[in-house]
């Protein structure tokens, strides 16, 4: 199997990605969630999304695809990612100009020539020191894709030790997209994180069609 198959669709089992969703769903509904809305409320912090009127393609498409390449790509593809990375954060700068979205769509393109010629492009010894520093990378990632969704907050008086629990959905969540792509590809990830963002949009939907009127 080529690595740009093993890498982008080898993962696409529907039967398991809707089973991982539901796990996501009840732990955020019925755990993470409900604390998270607690030290909200307790600290006087509030969720920005309810205010914006964030298009479906930015949220269900764009944003899982561009998370999971920048953070979660370079777990098995460390080589790959130490040029990857840059260029996306580039083009993420520029993204409203032409040559921001060339960038993206060149980098696009670079990654899928390089996953059919290459398997890895370390040398052994650089991937023994990789792999055994890889659990401190696996959730230094899942923290720091915690951390960013802190920006989704208009924070109140929050002592700096309660800002983690704002986050503990997202936390949770990227713990089980870094499990998942790591053991089935980076196509299984970008995918489960676009359901999972399907659910808050069609919640946020309903509530502003119908709480409005209310």
């Amino acid at each position: 199997m080529s690595g740009v198959r093993a890498e982008c669709v080898a993962g696409l089992v529907p039967g398991r990605l809707l089973r991982w969703l539901a796990v996501l769903w009840f732990i955020n509904l019925a755990l993470l969630g409900p604390l998270s809305a607690g030290v909200a409320t307790l600290t006087g912090s509030e969720n920005r999304l309810l205010e914006l009127s964030l298009p479906w393609p930015r949220v269900v498409l764009w944003a899982p695809l561009i998370e999971e390449m920048l953070l979660r790509f370079g777990l098995r593809r460390p080589a790959q990612a130490v040029w990857l990375v840059p260029l996306l954060l580039i083009g993420l700068l520029a993204v409203e100009t032409l040559a921001g979205g060339l960038l993206l769509a060149a980098a696009a393109a670079c990654v899928l020539a390089m996953l059919a010629r290459l398997r890895y492009g370390w040398s052994r010894a650089w991937l023994r020191r990789y792999r055994r520093a890889f659990p401190v990378v696996f959730h230094a990632v899942t923290l720091l894709f915690a951390v960013l969704h802190l920006g989704n907050f208009r924070l109140g008086g929050a002592d700096a030790w309660l800002l983690p629990l704002l986050v503990l959905p997202q936390w949770g969540t990227g713990l089980v997209l870094g499990w998942l792509r790591v053991r089935t590809g980076i196509g299984a990830s970008v995918a489960l994180h676009a359901l999972f963002n399907a659910g808050p949009m069609a919640l946020l939907w309903l509530v502003q069609q119908y709480g409005l009127d209310a």
